[in-house]
């Protein structure tokens, strides 16, 4: 299995070309960032991406977007410290075909990676019903779309920030004391359920039919 290496501490790429190649494995390149990854990708075509999350300038869930739509041939496992079910369900949206925290064992690790080269993902039994768990959840009909009772409570909170005018992710995350991909997660949440595809459309959605009202309109 040919596999680059997507991390942006030089040390522990270091540490695991060298875990690695005692195994047998063929570490084809190494990148910083997830822009280096996608690049490296192409040139390279690995079998397989270990993408970490959280790097400067592109980040790994953005990379593993595009290298699932670009190169669908090149398997991209995520190997993270974020134990955030956002970003768990989020890779998986992405394309992702696993998602390992990098404090696994050593053989768990492997056993892991052989699985992804026999087409099974890579998930350990606890990240795997998490996911089960969140894809089994019951979806609403199209019609019942504009019912308060769709979205969560968060999600109402969410969406009560948005249409009072705090809509990037940043601000939101600020607002409601969570990270970045944490308030990406929700949004994205409520576009599905609203069967909607921007948050201009989720506002207008939310005012025309009095899901929350803006607080503006209380000044």
């Amino acid at each position: 299995m040919r596999i680059l290496i997507a991390d942006d501490h030089g040390l522990f790429r270091d540490s695991l070309r060298s875990l690695l190649e005692a195994r047998g494995l063929e570490v084809v390149g190494e990148a910083g960032d997830g822009r280096e990854a996608v690049r490296l990708a192409w040139e390279l075509k690995p079998d397989l991406v270990l993408m970490d999350l959280k790097m400067p300038g592109m980040g790994g869930m953005e990379a593993t977007r595009r290298l699932s739509a670009e190169l669908p041939d090149v398997k991209v496992v995520v190997l993270t410290a974020s134990e955030e079910e956002a970003d768990l369900f989020e890779a998986i949206k992405s394309g992702a075909k696993g998602y390992l925290l990098k404090d696994l064992e050593a053989k768990e690790f492997f056993g892991l990676l052989e699985g992804v080269g026999r087409g099974e993902p890579a998930l350990t039994p606890v990240l795997a019903r998490r996911l089960m768990e969140e894809f089994a959840r019951p979806r609403k009909s199209t019609k019942d779309a504009w019912d308060p009772d769709a979205l969560t409570d968060r999600e109402m909170e969410v969406l009560q920030h948005m249409v009072d005018g705090t809509t990037s992710n940043r601000a939101l995350s600020e607002a409601l004391g969570v990270s970045e991909n944490t308030a990406k997660f929700h949004v994205r949440n409520i576009l599905d359920k609203l069967h909607l595809h921007n948050r201009a459309q989720v506002v207008g959605h939310a005012l025309r039919n009095r899901l929350v009202e803006s607080s503006n309109d209380n000044e």
